[in-house]
């Protein structure tokens, strides 16, 4: 039997994210027939999207390490280091970390969601243009993208 994709570390596509965070790209929509997206942030205290919806994709949340507080339509959770979190689609949702550092796990369903992130995020591999940062109008533009909603800003 043979492996269908494997992507080993520097073959995977970082990209600078909301508030310096960091979002890696470990299973896009075309390693996966379309199946699913899997990434993975690296994000600091206070990092939050902006409150959102999916339309097209269920996600699911697993906090490797840090804190944060997890709001999804009417509700607000704490997710511990090791807590994972089922959002699914149509369900407003966002989230901030509350620790100094956060590496968390994304996977949704069907694949697609990181073109979002592709076309508001700057690859790393590229050099920072000063000043960098994802202006609400781009994020906006990003989330429409792949069939997503900006609702707000975080609580």
């Amino acid at each position: 039997m043979s492996i269908p994709h494997l992507s080993q570390r520097e073959d995977q596509q970082q990209l600078e994210w909301i508030g310096g965070s960091v979002f890696s790209v470990l299973l896009d929509a075309e390693a996966t027939g379309g199946q699913l997206t899997v990434g993975r942030f690296d994000a600091g205290l206070g990092e939050a999207p902006p409150w959102h919806m999916h339309n097209n994709e269920d996600e699911v949340f697993l906090l490797l390490s840090g804190s944060a507080l997890v709001w999804a339509g009417d509700e607000e959770h704490e997710l511990r280091e090791g807590g994972i979190v089922f959002l699914p689609r149509s369900i407003p949702h966002s989230y901030r970390i509350t620790s100094e550092k956060a590496d968390l796990l994304l996977i949704s369903t069907p694949g697609g969601l990181e073109k979002m992130f592709r076309h508001a995020g700057r690859d790393l591999r590229e050099p920072r243009p000063e000043g960098f940062e994802i202006p609400l109008s781009l994020l906006a533009e990003a989330a429409e993208i792949s069939g997503n909603v900006l609702l707000g800003l975080s609580r």
